[in-house]
């Protein structure tokens, strides 16, 4: 089993875990209610329909526990996530990114392929126009190659157009890269971004989805992968959008989750302006250069360049989970696994150290440490 899939739980919990996220119409808020309600995913497999009718799920979600296709997809899964390359992340393992961890719908499982340490390095999206501008395309590729190379790691949806563009310019300057898709793994969607996909992953990079590995591309996905997208990064940068665009729900999202919304103005005639425009109106960053992103993210600018190794932070967990948001001690130790008075004594040790400080109640990464 690949060393990041959780390695505190047992296989028979694993397994149930895997079978329980396949089933129809049970999203994260229910995922989340069945565990807290029996205690395990093993637990909540077996138990009554009734307690399951009790707790508000629907009748399908009940009767296709036991269905022979819901265990032979686990079997596939569970064989998947032997590959080295191929990891399954849970949002109550160590392991899991810190960022996204903090939404109420967090994905209960994240499935990864490439490399899941990247999910914990600040993050940058860049989203826009599937049928984007050859000006549009340009722009995307100039400020993600900037942002990849100051350290950001430049998250997208693997679409045609800006998120292509984005993922291509990141890996052409040797930065990092992570795709989110509306499929799962086995199920590739658009299919004309395979080849980006596979070098994404080759080149240290990692596309990642909730979804079961083989869930075929459907509508509704789509906007539900976007919450992934603005959930990891600190901020969200909008290149091109019509005002019906789908990235101004990605950008609608990231301000309810209090991440940064970035918009590049464009022509009053061009139609792919007019959701920047939108967004800027309803108070977004008007966004010219790159520059106008790193200052509203100076703490963020010390990182190490991506192509770098990482510094000091690698050797202290808890470092490393403050340079990617501020926590308070109880979620450091969620995020970290470890128990609370170890947490605090670190916390505290740190602080003499200069490398933390307490702000209310919240615990930040000193600028400069790195």
């Amino acid at each position: 089993m690949s060393h990041s899939t959780a390695a505190s739980i047992s296989p028979a919990e694993l397994e149930a875990r895997i079978r329980l996220h396949a089933l129809p119409a049970l999203g994260p808020m229910r995922f989340q209610r069945l565990l807290q309600a029996f205690g395990s995913a093993s637990k909540a497999l077996s138990a009554p329909a009734s307690a399951w009718h009790s707790l508000g799920l629907p009748v399908a979600c009940a009767d296709a526990r036991r269905s022979a296709e819901t265990r032979e997809g686990a079997r596939r899964t569970l064989a998947w996530i032997d590959n080295q390359a191929q990891h399954l992340l849970m949002w109550d393992q160590p392991g899991y990114p810190a960022l996204l961890g903090q939404l109420e719908d967090a994905p209960p499982l994240l499935f990864v392929a490439g490399d899941p340490s990247i999910l914990e390095r600040p993050q940058l999206a860049m989203v826009g126009s599937r049928r984007a501008s050859r000006p549009g395309l340009d722009t995307a590729a100039a400020f993600s190659r900037s942002l990849a190379g100051a350290g950001f790691v430049i998250t997208s949806g693997l679409a045609l157009g800006i998120d292509g563009a984005a993922h291509q310019a990141a890996l052409d300057v040797g930065g990092r890269t992570v795709g989110v898709l509306g499929t799962g793994l086995e199920n590739f969607y658009p299919q004309r971004h395979r080849v980006l996909a596979k070098a994404m992953i080759d080149q240290g990079s990692a596309v990642i989805s909730e979804f079961p590995l083989d869930t075929g591309p459907r509508p509704e996905h789509f906007p539900r992968r976007n919450r992934i997208i603005s959930g990891l990064s600190l901020g969200v940068l909008v290149v091109e959008a019509s005002v019906a665009s789908g990235s101004l729900i990605t950008a609608r999202l990231a301000a309810e989750q209090g991440r940064e919304v970035y918009a590049i103005p464009g022509s009053i005639h061009h139609p792919g302006a007019r959701g920047c425009h939108q967004l800027i109106r309803d108070g977004a960053v008007l966004v010219e250069s790159v520059q106008h992103i790193l200052e509203t993210l100076s703490g963020w600018r010390h990182q190490p360049p991506a192509s770098a190794p990482p510094a000091a932070s690698a050797h202290h967990p808890l470092l490393a989970l403050l340079h990617v948001a501020p926590h308070s001690s109880e979620a450091l130790a969620l995020a970290s696994g470890w128990p609370l008075p170890r947490v605090l004594a670190a916390l505290t040790e740190l602080e003499i150290d200069g490398c933390a400080v307490n702000e209310n109640g919240r615990w930040l990464a000193c600028l400069g440490e790195t």
